[in-house]
């Protein structure tokens, strides 16, 4: 039951008490030979200047968590990609939350992801349920795409080792539709620039695509695509995403490579 608010009062002293806690809001003290009354925090203020002090301190960090997915997440739809609003539809999802669970050891060991299959199959949705996990755990992450990125490295005066070194920086990268960017020489060429860079730091990277893995190892390829190719599967482990995979002999391997590192 909520205790009653009734009038403060006066106590024998003359300090003022207050009507609900009934603990003192002022007090005598006794300096350099006279006598003060001075005001103290009863129960009741205590308690209602810890609880706005909480309530700052959850505003506050919305307001981080808020400014982290306006930078990290430029698309509104990434923000709605989130394990709660999860269907059921990729019943590889475990696998994300397992990834987010262990997100220190996954970080420490470079341990990347490669989420494969056809449009529709949750790839996406997968990547951003990691991204708005870590992000609201007050990590840095970006997730975006080679189509963006390119666009920024043409504008005017873009700074294109600026833009690399930016994308070295988050914690984790997520890279969405590997695949869907002009195949120019200089798109090629940056493409390779940002995913090597993550590569000698060492940083975990995220990618989905719409390819497929022996799409990614074919030697038809031309030399630009193999080394691009080659790079991300020597940082992520294929995880195929709906439906049963027909191209896993490797993938099967390093998924349990990768489920390993979770749970031993």
């Amino acid at each position: 039951m909520e205790n009653k608010v009734t009038a403060d009062y006066l106590d024998e002293e003359g300090c003022l008490h207050c009507g609900t806690c009934g603990k003192r809001k002022q007090m005598k003290v006794s300096l350099m030979g006279f006598e003060h009354v001075v005001s103290c925090l009863c129960e009741c203020e205590v308690k209602a200047r810890q609880e706005l002090d909480e309530k700052m301190q959850r505003e506050e960090e919305q307001r981080q968590l808020y400014q982290r997915k306006s930078v990290g997440l430029r698309e509104r739809r990434f923000w709605e990609w989130k394990f709660e609003n999860d269907n059921g539809s990729n019943q590889k999802i475990l696998i994300a939350r397992q990834y987010v669970e262990n997100w220190t050891d996954m970080k420490r060991k470079n341990v990347g992801l490669l989420l494969m299959g056809p449009v529709g199959t949750g790839k996406s949705f997968f990547a951003g349920c990691i991204a708005n996990a870590l992000l609201e755990q007050g990590e840095r992450v970006m997730m975006t795409n080679f189509s963006r990125i390119l666009n920024e490295m043409t504008s005017y005066q873009a700074d294109k080792n600026q833009i690399i070194q930016n994308l070295v920086d988050y914690p984790l990268l997520i890279i969405d539709d590997l695949g869907i960017e002009r195949n120019s020489e200089f798109a090629l060429e940056q493409v390779y620039n940002v995913i090597d860079s993550r590569y000698c730091k060492m940083l975990p990277l995220i990618i989905t695509t719409n390819l497929g893995l022996n799409e990614m190892k074919s030697t038809d390829l031309d030399t630009a695509h193999q080394r691009i190719y080659s790079r991300i599967l020597e940082m992520c482990v294929p995880i195929y995403c709906g439906g049963e995979d027909k191209r896993k002999e490797e993938g099967t391997e390093k998924l349990v490579q990768v489920q390993n590192l979770i749970t031993g």
